[in-house]
């Protein structure tokens, strides 16, 4: 017995750290596993404000990808949210279920061309909403800018191991005044995982197929009218598959759009914080090892729930690049938990394969954003910069003292950021008539 409880804890270790790993969220931890309690007394006496994570929910759809895959969308329309009771994130998705509980509600089934149906039974999730303590004090706006032309709707896409979720405070942000559309990429949060073959092998992910899921997700959601287009991490990298596929949407139906601690390319340059030498032994080594625990995917699952203070510590660090409340950073790392080890095995190759910088600069006919953490070692500010360079006429604004999830660390600037890009989108749309269609 105490052999098996000495390998669950060693597997939890190794469970927490991979998990952390593949999300871009913590990469060779040496130091800090000296100092495990006391980081994790310093984040428990940070104020907790208290905030409700996981209880931001809109009414659930279900958009069928061009290859099949069920991926779960949530659509608020700028009305607030009815009460309901809170929902925590702690649960374990298994990439196609509710990261927490039963389904009680199966959404809509929606296709790319509009056609609507009953929902997959693996794409189900609970309706929501934000307890009515929560509601927006702001008057809802009109939905017509300068009196003619309607308001964008926001369409965002979320990151690697961060499913929709992650945007708790920009939901809340534009709840009275733009309708808004999240989804859960594939294997990610409610969504099915990719198809897999005879022999049970998951079909290869891509980035063009990431953007061809976010194309369906568009022409189901968004049928007509402006959309602005909102993307973390590996949503943006999404995004510019979309510009490579579709770059005709962008000056028609796609007016704006936000690349939030994102890259186009270079991962093999990123060194997590790490000297160079080790760096690039990670970068060599990490799919072997991603592919070799995804085999023993059972027990990996269960040390990552074993893992404890370190992988806390470990989120801390390469999430955040500052001071966070625990609840916060025990809500990343749930998030980041919620994705199954063979899941982030069959996504990670993606990344050392990406080059997207011929896309780039569709996004300059479009009011853009670039935004990046001055602290961030997951994809440090560099790769803004390239963005940037590569958007002339783009907002750059780098944060400081903010990570890679700065989405949850620093909500109010984040919130003022996309206030400020919204406006230039809507500035553009002054009075003429924006009830575009989708594109056939």
């Amino acid at each position: 017995m105490a052999e098996g409880s000495g390998k669950g804890r060693r597997a939890g270790i190794l469970g927490a750290a991979v998990g952390v790993v593949a999300a871009g969220a913590a990469v060779g931890f040496t130091v800090e596993r000296l100092t495990i309690g006391r980081a994790v007394r310093r984040m428990a006496a940070i104020h907790d404000p208290g905030e409700p994570f996981g209880t931001l929910r809109g009414d659930p759809l279900s958009v069928t990808s061009s290859d099949g895959v069920e991926l779960y969308v949530e659509v608020d329309e700028p009305r607030g949210w009815a009460a309901v009771p809170p929902r925590s994130a702690s649960g374990r998705g298994s990439g196609g279920g509710p990261l927490n509980g039963s389904a009680t509600t199966t959404p809509r089934s929606v296709d790319a061309n509009g056609s609507s149906g009953s929902a997959a039974s693996n794409g189900s999730a609970a309706p929501g909403g934000l307890a009515a303590a929560m509601r927006s004090v702001r008057e809802a706006a009109a939905s017509v800018v300068n009196g003619s032309a309607p308001r964008p709707t926001l369409l965002f896409t979320h990151g690697f191991c961060l499913p929709q979720d992650c945007w708790h405070y920009q939901r809340a942000e534009f709840s009275a005044t733009h309708r808004m559309v999240f989804w859960d990429q594939r294997g990610h949060g409610r969504s099915e995982r990719s198809p897999r073959d005879e022999k049970g092998r998951a079909k290869p992910v891509t980035i063009d197929q990431l953007g061809e899921d976010l194309y369906a997700v568009l022409q189901a959601t968004c049928p007509e009218g402006p959309v602005i287009l909102i993307g973390h991490s590996m949503g943006g990298m999404t995004m510019m598959a979309l510009a490579a596929r579709h770059p005709e949407l962008f000056g028609d139906r796609i007016v704006g759009t936000a690349l939030i601690s994102t890259s186009a390319g270079r991962f093999e340059d990123i060194a997590f914080g790490l000297p160079r030498p080790s760096a690039k032994l990670l970068h060599r080594t990490t799919p072997t090892v991603l592919e070799l625990l995804a085999r023993q995917s059972g027990l990996v699952e269960r040390g990552r729930a074993l893992g404890g203070d370190l992988g806390l510590v470990l989120t801390r660090r390469y999430a955040f690049g500052s001071d966070v409340p625990e609840s916060l950073v025990r809500y990343t790392q749930d998030l980041i938990q919620s994705v199954p080890i063979d899941v982030i095995a069959d996504f990670y190759p993606v990344f050392g394969k990406l080059d997207m910088s011929e896309s780039v600069p569709v996004f300059d006919r479009v009011p853009s954003l670039v935004l990046s953490g001055a602290n961030d070692l997951v994809l440090p500010v560099a790769h803004s910069e390239a963005l940037a360079d590569a958007i002339p006429s783009a907002d750059y604004v780098v944060l400081p003292n903010a990570g890679h999830a700065l989405i949850l660390e620093h909500p109010d600037e984040v919130g003022e950021a996309l206030r400020n890009l919204v406006d230039r989108a809507e500035a553009q749309l002054g009075s003429s008539s924006s009830g575009r269609r989708a594109v056939q």
